[in-house]
């Protein structure tokens, strides 16, 4: 095989086919076979995925195609998502380092926080609570968006805020930016203007039907019981007390949005219609929380 490519395009096409060929499943920042071997070649060539297009007819040397097919044939025989293999992933316009501590980023979210959460949150917030942080991408992302803000970045997992930290100090945020070990709300203190969250939100038909590709993701950071909700009723019914009075909690809960509307029918959600895609992320205020505590008690 060496003997019959040469360039950046005989490599990425080659993988193209041979993702196609092993029917690997994608989501985790591409949605095709030719995007994620872009991204591996790139990744074991060191160069941007953005880089000229004339770099697609540079020829490599030994020594970088047999990295280019290693990258390629873990993501086959190990299912493991391309910002794995990589170590990063990006969000809102920013890098961050990932690996199988935490969930890869790729929430809606992500639009929401580029728009300041217009027209919801009333003042430039003041401080952020990004709960379920994971890599601490929504509350890193937030930080940039809003400069004078405190942001904390909470989790029940400390492998998950280590990694966390690397991107705090990556990004160089440290003096806002901080990470809290927190089972949902217990380990928090004081209120904020924003409560942002990409919790556990998976129900278990789903999460038995996931491809190999998501089981190699945090099952923690998945799953959410019998209908995916076990999480999102907990949180609902304490985030009221960490709002401030102009607050608002977001939070996504992907495809368990249809049974959270079923269940609580009188509570007044307001579904975001996402123009970049992206579905099941709410936004309510601390005096709709406040009203609906009967419903989630």
């Amino acid at each position: 095989m060496l003997t019959q490519l040469h360039t950046v395009r005989d490599f990425v096409r080659w993988g193209a086919s041979y993702f196609g060929e092993a029917n690997i499943w994608f989501g985790h920042g591409t949605d095709n076979a030719w995007d994620e071997a872009v991204v591996l070649v790139c990744a074991a060539l060191h160069l941007p995925v953005d880089n000229n297009p004339n770099i697609l007819d540079a020829r490599l040397t030994d020594v970088e195609k047999l990295r280019v097919l290693e990258l390629l044939e873990r993501r086959v025989s190990e299912r493991l998502p391309a910002p794995y293999i990589t170590g990063e992933a990006w969000f809102a316009g920013l890098k961050f380092k990932v690996d199988e501590r935490v969930l890869v980023p790729r929430s809606p979210v992500a639009e929401l926080i580029e728009q300041d959460f217009m027209p919801w949150l009333a003042d430039e917030p003041e401080r952020i609570l990004d709960l379920c942080t994971g890599s601490g991408c929504i509350g890193i992302a937030c930080a940039y968006q809003f400069p004078e803000a405190s942001v904390d970045l909470s989790d029940i997992s400390q492998d998950a805020l280590a990694v966390a930290e690397l991107n705090i100090a990556a990004h160089q945020v440290s003096e806002r930016v901080r990470t809290l070990l927190s089972d949902g709300f217990e380990g928090i203190e004081g209120r904020y203007d924003l409560i942002v969250s990409n919790p556990p939100y998976v129900d278990d038909g789903d999460l038995a039907a996931m491809p190999e590709e998501y089981r190699r993701e945090p099952a923690m950071a998945l799953a959410s019981g019998a209908d995916g909700l076990d999480f999102t009723r907990l949180a609902l019914a304490q985030a009221a007390e960490y709002l401030t009075e102009t607050g608002i909690l977001v939070m996504e809960v992907g495809n368990s949005w249809v049974t959270l509307a079923e269940t609580y029918p009188d509570i007044p959600f307001t579904w975001l219609e996402l123009e970049r895609g992206g579905h099941g992320v709410f936004v309510l205020t601390r005096a709709e929380l406040e009203a609906a505590q009967e419903q989630l008690g």
